[in-house]
């Protein structure tokens, strides 16, 4: 026999259980906050009473669970447990002196409940009553002796309040429950000299020395202290001290430099620093500390960058295996505008740890600027392999493929990336990549996978520019679906209204259908804008067949000529600058192909 319950009896003995430790806490609460007795009946209304407004106040109806309560104590007036949740209510009300008078009365029939003389502190300091909050504060630590929060929040008032000798006494309390500890040595030291009291001062951090005797770090921490309240040469004893047993002590190298810089000893200052900079038991993390000090000090001198820069230099030589500092390097060059000079110092980076992504799309970021596609393949290569998470890689790589006329290996990089791609990549991301996907097929003669990826592209995105642009240009070579092909074109003219590129296939297609007037406006509007770089070869060719068409032979046959000497060499052109008659192409590999305009943001 299945003795196991099915879920929805499952769900009814957990709601059950839950009500019966309700009902028990109820009843503890009301027996042990008033010292009043309910009789049986009584007891039973209010606990269910009480539990049905905590299960209304979860299912968020407020004023139901605030009634249900009213009711509570109308039964039971001196139940602490009702008049803490009331106080909730009134609180969320802002009706601030009720929300106190309600707590009050909770904390009155329940002194030893810790939470509601917590919540009754909390409203009166957020009433602004700070005497009322220490001396509740106060009457808590008494009372509930293992519950630290009540002296934290003592030392808080006691610290906004001046009252030194209160915080003091407050610290005092801390440390015997917590025990000697260095923060709460040094809150004590500095109220002290808040306190213009110098001797309990340094007593205090002297105690801890003598505490931890083998501790060195606390006797630079005492150095520290004599040398910023003018005791240097007590403070030039101890940091001596420190390093006569332990020369490698990177606290006392550094505190000893800015001894020297106290004092005026600019030389010692500066070779005391070169010793702890170029000391290779010194962590990364105070050379860190020390660099940044010395750019800071450096730009406030007003010098020039040089001594900064040789100081990375001969770190990196010394720390090949720090990726730290150079990254603060990086930082500095960048903020000196030396880009170059920055650029291996990244390599470096990079190939100290490979998967440093900041360093590596930097890098390429840089080699895309340039368009020094040779980098592009090798960065995105190895960012594929330290993170293959990362869709940006897959996607530069790609583009640099396709740009080495490399087209299976962009179909195949392609379905790899959206294979990889995580769930939340963004939506246009993947349309980029099918985009690309799309022009590597037609480039390999294979329009019916391209026209595929395109769709699939524009089903992710509908306004991917480059994908409509190209899917509508490809189209128009094949003289096919061009109402279409015109539609697609027409949305990237409306978002890029200057982009030849953009222009040309429009003016090509409204060609295509027999619209040479209107493709005429379109193709100057293309020769005519701005982005002087985008007019390429094909777009002047083309503005000579439309040209041609619209009656104007002479003007077409410039344009001819004009495309011939930007680089178009094949027979078709010929044959239309000999015979000055525009000619078809039977074979549309003569023809420009449309450019790739699916490059995403630079990182």
């Amino acid at each position: 026999m299945n003795l196991q319950p099915c879920k929805r009896m499952k769900r009814k003995m957990l709601l059950l259980a839950a009500i019966i430790g309700c009902l028990a806490f109820g009843r503890a609460t009301a027996a042990t906050a008033t010292g009043d007795s309910l009789r049986a009946d009584e007891q039973r209304r209010f606990d269910y009473y009480f539990l049905e407004s905590i299960r209304q106040k979860g299912q968020g109806k407020l004023d139901a669970a605030f009634d249900l309560l009213q009711h509570c104590l109308s039964i039971q007036p001196r139940s602490a447990a009702a008049l803490y949740e009331l106080a909730q209510y009134y609180v969320y009300l802002k009706q601030d002196s009720l929300a106190v008078s309600t707590m009050e009365q909770a904390h009155a029939y329940a002194p030893d409940n810790y939470w509601y003389a917590q919540g009754l502190a909390n409203l009166y300091q957020q009433q602004g009553s700070t005497d009322k909050t220490i001396a509740l504060l106060e009457e808590m630590t008494r009372q509930f002796p293992d519950k630290l929060d009540p002296l934290y929040n003592l030392l808080d008032l006691y610290s906004r309040t001046q009252a030194y000798d209160q915080e003091l006494d407050a610290l005092d309390r801390l440390e015997q429950r917590t025990g000697k500890t260095e923060e709460l040595t040094m809150e004590k030291f500095r109220i002290y000299l808040r306190k213009k009291d110098h001797k309990h001062a340094f007593r205090e951090i002297e105690s801890l020395v003598k505490e931890y005797p083998m501790d060195t770090r606390y006797q630079v921490i005492l150095g520290d202290a004599y040398l910023q309240n003018g005791r240097k040469k007590e403070a030039y004893n101890l940091y001596r001290q420190v390093l006569d047993t332990e020369p490698d002590n990177a606290m006392a190298l550094y505190s000893l430099a800015n001894y020297y810089q106290e004092t005026g000893q600019d030389e010692r200052y500066r070779q005391q620093i070169d010793t702890l900079l170029m000391n290779r038991r010194v962590p990364s993390e105070t050379k860190l500390l020390v660099m940044r000090q010395l750019i800071v000090e450096n730009e406030q001198a007003g010098t020039d960058s040089t001594r900064i820069t040789r100081l990375f230099d001969r770190i990196l030589q010394q720390e090949p295996d720090d990726t730290q500092l150079p990254l603060l390097y990086v930082q500095y060059l960048y903020a000196k505008n030396k880009q170059q000079q920055a650029l291996p110092v990244l390599q470096h980076v990079l190939d100290t740890d490979p998967t440093n992504t900041a360093a590596r799309m930097t890098l390429l970021g840089e080699a895309i600027r340039t368009e020094n596609t040779a980098d592009v393949r090798r960065l995105c290569e190895g960012g594929i392999v330290a993170s293959p998470e990362r869709p940006e890689f897959y996607l530069y790589l790609a583009i640099a493929y396709n740009q080495e006329e490399r087209y299976a290996d962009v179909i195949d990089l392609c379905r790899k990336a959206l294979k990889q791609a995580a769930e939340g990549t963004k939506k246009e991301v993947l349309s980029d990549f099918l985009t690309i996907m799309g022009d590597a097929h037609y480039a390999l003669k294979q329009p019916s996978q391209a026209y595929a990826a395109y769709d699939s592209a524009l089903v992710y995105y509908p306004d991917n520019i480059p994908a409509l642009n190209n899917y509508a240009y490809y189209l128009s070579l094949e003289r096919r679906d061009l109402d279409r092909a015109e539609e697609m074109s027409y949305k990237t003219i409306k978002a890029e209204p200057e982009n030849p590129t953009y222009l040309d296939t429009y003016a090509w297609i409204l060609f295509e259908k027999g619209r040479y007037d209107e493709a005429r406006i379109y193709i100057d509007n293309a020769l005519l804008s701005e982005q002087k770089d985008a007019i390429s070869a094909g777009i002047v060719e083309h503005a000579g067949d439309i040209y041609y068409m619209t009656g104007d032979t002479e003007r077409a046959l410039a344009f001819w000529q004009k495309a011939q000497t930007m680089g178009i060499n094949n027979e078709t052109l010929k044959r239309k600058i000999s015979k000055k008659k525009y000619i078809p192409y039977d074979n549309h590999e003569d023809g420009e192909k449309a450019t790739n305009a699916a490059h995403p943001a630079q990182p």
